[in-house]
Protein backbone atom coordinates (compact mmCIF):
# COMPACT_ATOMS: atom_id res chain seq x y z
CA UNK A 1 0.00 0.00 0.00
CA UNK A 2 1.58 3.84 -1.02
CA UNK A 3 1.75 6.31 1.85
CA UNK A 4 0.21 9.31 1.37
CA UNK A 5 1.65 12.03 0.66
CA UNK A 6 1.53 15.11 3.21
CA UNK A 7 2.74 16.49 6.74
CA UNK A 8 3.80 13.28 8.87
CA UNK A 9 1.74 14.82 11.46
CA UNK A 10 -2.02 15.47 10.03
CA UNK A 11 -5.44 13.66 11.23
CA UNK A 12 -6.66 10.97 8.41
CA UNK A 13 -10.09 10.08 8.97
CA UNK A 14 -13.54 9.30 7.58
CA UNK A 15 -15.46 11.96 8.11
CA UNK A 16 -18.51 13.88 6.52
CA UNK A 17 -19.28 17.49 7.25
CA UNK A 18 -20.81 16.40 10.83
CA UNK A 19 -19.23 13.56 12.29
CA UNK A 20 -16.03 11.44 12.41
CA UNK A 21 -15.23 8.07 12.69
CA UNK A 22 -13.19 6.81 15.80
CA UNK A 23 -12.13 3.25 16.51
CA UNK A 24 -11.48 1.36 19.73
CA UNK A 25 -11.71 -2.16 20.95
CA UNK A 26 -13.06 -3.85 23.66
CA UNK A 27 -14.05 -7.39 25.34
CA UNK A 28 -17.65 -8.09 23.96
CA UNK A 29 -19.35 -7.64 27.70
CA UNK A 30 -18.65 -3.95 27.16
CA UNK A 31 -18.46 -4.06 22.93
CA UNK A 32 -21.68 -5.56 22.04
CA UNK A 33 -23.90 -3.59 24.50
CA UNK A 34 -22.53 -0.82 22.87
CA UNK A 35 -23.33 -1.91 19.36
CA UNK A 36 -27.10 -3.01 20.85
CA UNK A 37 -27.87 0.10 22.31
CA UNK A 38 -26.07 3.01 20.82
CA UNK A 39 -24.40 3.83 24.35
CA UNK A 40 -21.80 2.70 26.79
CA UNK A 41 -23.06 0.38 29.04
CA UNK A 42 -22.93 1.04 32.54
CA UNK A 43 -19.80 -1.10 32.98
CA UNK A 44 -17.89 1.51 30.47
CA UNK A 45 -16.10 3.51 33.47
CA UNK A 46 -16.73 7.41 32.75
CA UNK A 47 -14.09 8.29 34.95
CA UNK A 48 -11.14 6.90 33.21
CA UNK A 49 -8.89 7.22 30.53
CA UNK A 50 -10.26 6.18 26.66
CA UNK A 51 -8.30 6.77 23.76
CA UNK A 52 -9.91 6.67 20.86
CA UNK A 53 -8.21 6.32 17.29
CA UNK A 54 -9.17 7.45 13.69
CA UNK A 55 -7.16 5.66 12.03
CA UNK A 56 -8.75 2.22 11.08
CA UNK A 57 -5.08 0.21 10.81
CA UNK A 58 -3.66 1.53 13.58
CA UNK A 59 -6.66 -0.09 15.90
CA UNK A 60 -5.29 -3.09 14.04
CA UNK A 61 -2.18 -3.10 15.19
CA UNK A 62 -3.29 -2.57 18.85
CA UNK A 63 -5.88 -5.12 18.70
CA UNK A 64 -3.99 -7.34 16.55
CA UNK A 65 -7.01 -7.80 14.15
CA UNK A 66 -9.54 -8.52 17.26
CA UNK A 67 -7.52 -11.26 17.97
CA UNK A 68 -6.10 -9.68 21.84
CA UNK A 69 -7.30 -10.80 24.97
CA UNK A 70 -10.23 -7.96 26.19
CA UNK A 71 -9.93 -6.17 22.68
CA UNK A 72 -12.08 -8.98 20.62
CA UNK A 73 -14.69 -6.58 19.85
CA UNK A 74 -13.94 -3.84 17.36
CA UNK A 75 -16.26 -0.53 17.40
CA UNK A 76 -16.32 2.44 14.85
CA UNK A 77 -17.99 5.03 16.87
CA UNK A 78 -19.28 7.71 15.09
CA UNK A 79 -19.03 11.26 16.83
CA UNK A 80 -19.74 14.70 16.18
CA UNK A 81 -17.15 17.16 14.89
CA UNK A 82 -18.03 19.78 17.32
CA UNK A 83 -17.31 17.31 20.19
CA UNK A 84 -13.78 15.96 18.49
CA UNK A 85 -12.80 19.50 18.14
CA UNK A 86 -13.64 20.53 21.69
CA UNK A 87 -11.53 18.12 22.68
CA UNK A 88 -8.44 19.04 20.49
CA UNK A 89 -8.73 22.62 21.70
CA UNK A 90 -8.34 21.64 24.75
CA UNK A 91 -6.05 18.91 24.22
CA UNK A 92 -1.69 18.70 25.60
CA UNK A 93 0.50 16.24 24.59
CA UNK A 94 0.74 12.88 26.54
CA UNK A 95 4.47 13.23 27.04
CA UNK A 96 7.36 16.24 27.32
CA UNK A 97 8.83 17.32 24.23
CA UNK A 98 11.73 19.67 24.55
CA UNK A 99 11.94 22.79 22.50
CA UNK A 100 7.49 22.07 22.16
CA UNK A 101 6.97 23.21 26.04
CA UNK A 102 9.30 25.66 28.34
CA UNK A 103 10.25 23.20 30.65
CA UNK A 104 8.80 20.03 32.13
CA UNK A 105 7.24 21.79 35.27
CA UNK A 106 5.30 23.28 32.50
CA UNK A 107 3.62 20.50 30.76
CA UNK A 108 2.90 18.74 33.68
CA UNK A 109 0.38 21.65 34.56
CA UNK A 110 -0.95 22.16 31.51
CA UNK A 111 -1.64 18.19 31.48
CA UNK A 112 -3.27 18.12 34.55
CA UNK A 113 -5.33 20.92 33.40
CA UNK A 114 -6.44 19.34 30.32
CA UNK A 115 -8.98 16.82 29.92
CA UNK A 116 -7.40 15.46 26.22
CA UNK A 117 -4.27 14.02 25.74
CA UNK A 118 -2.81 14.27 22.53
CA UNK A 119 -0.25 11.41 21.19
CA UNK A 120 1.17 10.86 17.87
CA UNK A 121 2.32 6.96 17.01
CA UNK A 122 3.76 5.60 13.58
CA UNK A 123 0.79 4.80 11.22
CA UNK A 124 0.49 1.33 10.09
CA UNK A 125 0.33 -0.44 6.56
CA UNK A 126 -2.03 -3.85 5.75
CA UNK A 127 0.99 -5.80 7.09
CA UNK A 128 0.94 -3.71 10.22
CA UNK A 129 4.32 -2.29 9.78
CA UNK A 130 5.50 1.09 10.17
CA UNK A 131 5.13 3.56 8.62
CA UNK A 132 7.13 6.65 8.21
CA UNK A 133 4.20 9.51 8.76
CA UNK A 134 2.04 9.65 12.74
CA UNK A 135 -1.47 8.63 13.06
CA UNK A 136 -3.26 10.16 15.96
CA UNK A 137 -4.56 9.09 19.25
CA UNK A 138 -6.78 11.27 21.92
CA UNK A 139 -6.97 10.38 24.96
CA UNK A 140 -10.09 11.54 26.67
CA UNK A 141 -10.65 12.16 30.77
CA UNK A 142 -12.83 14.01 33.00
CA UNK A 143 -15.24 15.74 31.59
CA UNK A 144 -13.56 14.95 27.69
CA UNK A 145 -14.91 11.14 28.26
CA UNK A 146 -18.40 11.98 30.07
CA UNK A 147 -18.97 14.15 26.80
CA UNK A 148 -17.57 11.58 24.46
CA UNK A 149 -20.19 8.88 25.88
CA UNK A 150 -23.34 10.66 26.61
CA UNK A 151 -23.32 13.44 24.50
CA UNK A 152 -20.90 12.99 21.31
CA UNK A 153 -21.55 9.76 20.56
CA UNK A 154 -23.93 9.49 17.09
CA UNK A 155 -23.87 5.85 16.44
CA UNK A 156 -21.91 2.54 17.30
CA UNK A 157 -20.95 -0.38 14.89
CA UNK A 158 -19.52 -3.41 15.33
CA UNK A 159 -16.73 -3.56 12.83
CA UNK A 160 -15.01 -6.79 14.21
CA UNK A 161 -15.96 -8.91 11.35
CA UNK A 162 -14.71 -6.42 8.64
CA UNK A 163 -11.70 -6.90 10.90
CA UNK A 164 -11.30 -10.21 10.21
CA UNK A 165 -12.43 -10.14 6.46
CA UNK A 166 -9.08 -7.99 5.72
CA UNK A 167 -7.28 -9.77 7.65
CA UNK A 168 -7.75 -13.02 5.91
CA UNK A 169 -7.23 -11.14 2.97
CA UNK A 170 -3.71 -9.70 4.17
CA UNK A 171 -2.58 -13.73 5.43
CA UNK A 172 -3.70 -15.24 1.83
CA UNK A 173 -1.16 -12.40 0.13
CA UNK A 174 -4.54 -10.80 -1.63
CA UNK A 175 -3.63 -7.06 -0.51
CA UNK A 176 -5.79 -5.20 -2.81
CA UNK A 177 -8.46 -7.29 -2.00
CA UNK A 178 -7.82 -6.14 1.64
CA UNK A 179 -7.68 -2.04 0.79
CA UNK A 180 -10.04 -2.28 -1.07
CA UNK A 181 -12.27 -3.38 2.21
CA UNK A 182 -10.61 0.00 4.43
CA UNK A 183 -12.67 2.32 5.40
CA UNK A 184 -11.78 5.94 3.31
CA UNK A 185 -9.75 7.99 5.29
CA UNK A 186 -9.18 11.61 4.28
CA UNK A 187 -6.97 14.32 5.85
CA UNK A 188 -9.61 16.13 8.20
CA UNK A 189 -10.42 19.58 8.21
CA UNK A 190 -9.49 21.10 11.23
CA UNK A 191 -11.61 24.39 10.36
CA UNK A 192 -9.81 27.23 12.73
CA UNK A 193 -8.77 24.58 15.29
CA UNK A 194 -5.51 24.63 16.41
CA UNK A 195 -3.94 21.77 15.93
CA UNK A 196 -1.73 20.28 18.90
CA UNK A 197 1.53 21.56 19.28
CA UNK A 198 3.14 17.59 18.05
CA UNK A 199 2.58 18.74 14.76
CA UNK A 200 5.32 20.98 14.89
CA UNK A 201 8.19 18.22 16.76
Amino acid sequence: MTAPTGPQYEIRAQHTDSTITVYQAYAPFIGLPAVRDGRFPDVWKRDRMTWIKPSFLWMMYRCGWAAKEGQETVLAVEITREGFDWALARSELSHYVRGVHPDRATWQQQLRRSPARVQWDPERDLRLERLPYRSLQLGLSGEASERYADEWTVSIRDVTPLARRIHAHVAAGRLDEAAGLLPRETPYPLGGVPLPKAAVV
